[in-house]
């Protein structure tokens, strides 16, 4: 995970220790495709103890929304003898192919983020003055940003972006869903995408 310290309640050196993207995709918030409020898509509940984050790709998975009980399951694709994983990285949940709940227009992009540890990963990284890496930086989701992101002259308004991100996590009703969430409608799910990984962002 990353590590920071603060200088006045500010994050000042962020020291990234090579946490991949699927380390923060045990929850992820998304629009739910029967209501258009905020549904969770977690691993199947029973499955055996997590060894490895990266199983959190071929978990079978569920998406439940409490405000109106929708559920759907997802099963990773099988060919031969092998199990397709979802792709990670975009502004679109990977199993289900939902819009992501936590989503911003920043700089003429889409920042997003799948739950609050992701956006607190984020924050600590962008908001250092220092940043460090430590562990596996060729497979850490922060060093894989894009260079729009990290850059000194649009830190406020990335920063600004996550702040606007974490007020919806407080929110779940259709009539908060982000302006750039565009569900696939009632009753029906978007065509998920598979495959091994695709970068972040």
């Amino acid at each position: 995970m990353t590590n920071y310290e603060t200088d006045g309640g500010r994050p000042r050196r962020s020291v990234d220790r090579g946490a991949r993207i699927e380390a923060y995709a045990d929850l992820i918030h998304v629009v739910c495709p029967g209501c258009g409020g905020r549904a969770d898509v977690v691993p199947r509940p029973g499955l055996p103890e997590l060894r490895y984050h990266t199983e959190l790709l071929f978990r079978p998975r569920r998406l439940a929304c409490v405000r109106c009980a929708t559920v759907r399951d997802w099963e990773a694709e099988r060919r031969g003898g092998a199990l397709i994983a979802a792709t990670l990285g975009g502004p679109d949940e990977p199993f289900f192919g939902q819009p992501l709940w936590l989503r911003t227009p920043c700089r003429g992009k889409v920042l997003w983020a799948y739950n609050e540890r992701h956006i607190d990963a984020l924050e600590h990284y962008l908001a250092a003055g220092l940043r460090e890496r430590d562990g596996h930086p060729h497979m850490s989701m922060l060093t894989r940003l894009p260079a729009w992101m990290k850059a000194a002259g649009h830190r406020e308004d990335v920063l600004r972006g996550l702040s606007r991100m974490r007020e919806l996590l407080h929110a779940d009703a259709p009539a908060d869903r982000p302006s750039s969430a565009v569900a696939s409608g009632p009753g029906r799910l978007a065509r998920p995408v598979r495959a091994s990984w695709s970068p972040p962002y």
